[in-house]
């Protein structure tokens, strides 16, 4: 009888503990993670940039990819937020056949939830402007997208519409022996698109075929390779187009032999005559890039002491924005806040000028950050009121951000 009342009384404190205890934990939150004078600036700076109007799309895509990135290390909750926003805005603009600025998908920042409903909602005929977040899903989140994306690529290809990276992505996701890969590789070079159309993506129908034409039959290879010098001859001559006749020809020497493919060539009079005359280009196709602006902190540390600002005056307003920030960086680093000062001033002023006369094929948005990364690397304070100053609120939010990137990289200056 002892026993039994002494066992009943430990059951009983042990079940008044547990209840107790139970009861402290639904009463005490969490506490809270402290956030260091640099976290806070960086989170503050980041919510702020974040709230303010972006009425173009793809200003907003570029403004949610840089704080997600920015703030994830420190608000990860906030983070996926601003992930989740961001696919939505990429998808909508997909769906109007827009190529989005940006793409959250390609980088991996998407969940998988968030991928698998983008290439649900997809319509085939939106693969071309989907292809880079088409290679970002069947990258990270295979087992959600890979065979969705395998359909949708499937439909498109059956409509001649062709995205040849995102077909090559999903070729190595399911094996390049598998039967989806060995027949859309043949399927692709029986559908090629438009010449007049689609002439700018030879280098990757041509990286296309050079990945497959040894993993499929010698025949196979043989009739697609034909398919695309056919095809490469309609388009316009030029160093893209002898590159990619190289690198075709090459791949399909590789894979039928040299014996085979001189015998293919001889029952095709377009595909030797391509061949030949891109062998014996003297340009050896090399693709020209176009110019680009350069400027040196190094030339801005070694000229410091000697004012720039006429010769700057003369320039375009993107160099001029530019070789700005780097002679601002460069007398700031030396300690003369007078001349940093001055030439800030001048390349944020260049920087209005730029957002406001920018056309798309400019990437405006890495001059912003170009220029308020250098002034933040003098004075974080002072690069984010000059951001705040911007006229439109797209910079303004852009340059922020830059702003916040360099604090939370290298703390508070």
């Amino acid at each position: 009888m002892h026993r039994r009342k002494k066992i009943f009384l430990v059951s009983a404190i042990l079940s008044f503990t547990l209840v107790a205890a139970a009861q402290t934990s639904r009463k005490t939150p969490p506490v809270a993670k402290k956030l260091t004078p640099q976290q806070k600036f960086v989170l503050d700076t980041v919510k702020l940039a974040v709230s303010l109007p972006e009425p173009d799309p793809q200003d907003r895509l570029r403004v949610l990819s840089s704080a997600a990135n920015v703030v994830s290390p420190i608000d990860r909750k906030m983070a996926k937020s601003l992930w989740r926003e961001g696919v939505r805005i990429e998808s909508e603009l997909i769906q109007l056949g827009k190529t989005p600025a940006v793409s959250l998908m390609s980088s991996g920042q998407a969940d998988c939830v968030s991928a698998q409903s983008f290439v649900e909602n997809l319509l085939e005929t939106n693969v071309v402007a989907a292809e880079q977040a088409l290679i970002g899903a069947v990258t990270t989140c295979p087992k959600q997208t890979l065979h969705i994306v395998a359909q949708r690529l499937s439909a498109a290809l059956e409509k001649k519409i062709v995205a040849p990276r995102a077909l090559m992505a999903t070729a190595e996701a399911l094996g390049t022996k598998s039967p989806w890969s060995q027949t859309h590789f043949e399927k692709l070079f029986s559908s090629l698109p438009d010449s007049n159309d689609s002439g700018a993506e030879a280098q990757n129908f041509a990286a296309m075929y050079a990945r497959m034409a040894t993993e499929v039959d010698k025949s196979i290879a043989s009739k697609t390779g034909l398919e695309l010098l056919e095809w490469l001859a309609k388009t316009d001559d030029s160093p893209l187009r002898t590159l990619s006749v190289n690198i075709a020809s090459g791949a399909m020497k590789q894979a039928l032999g040299d014996e085979g493919f001189q015998t293919a060539l001889q029952g095709n009079v377009v595909a030797a005559s391509l061949v030949r005359n891109a062998q014996n280009s003297g340009t050896k196709g090399r693709v020209e890039r176009p110019p680009l602006e350069s400027v040196s902190v190094l030339g801005a540390i070694k000229n410091n002491g000697a004012d720039q600002s006429e010769r700057l005056r003369e320039l375009p307003a993107s160099q001029r924005a530019r070789e700005a920030a780097a002679h601002g960086f460069a007398a700031g680093n030396a300690g003369d806040k007078q001349h940093a000062a001055s030439y800030f001033d001048m390349a944020y002023t260049a920087v209005d000028e730029v957002w406001e006369s920018r056309t798309p094929e400019q990437n405006t948005a890495a001059v912003v950050e170009e220029v308020s990364e250098a002034a933040a690397q003098i004075d974080a304070v002072n690069a984010l009121t000059r951001a705040q100053q911007l006229r439109d609120p797209s910079a303004e939010a852009i340059a922020m951000l830059a702003v916040a990137r360099v604090v939370s990289s290298k703390g508070m200056r």
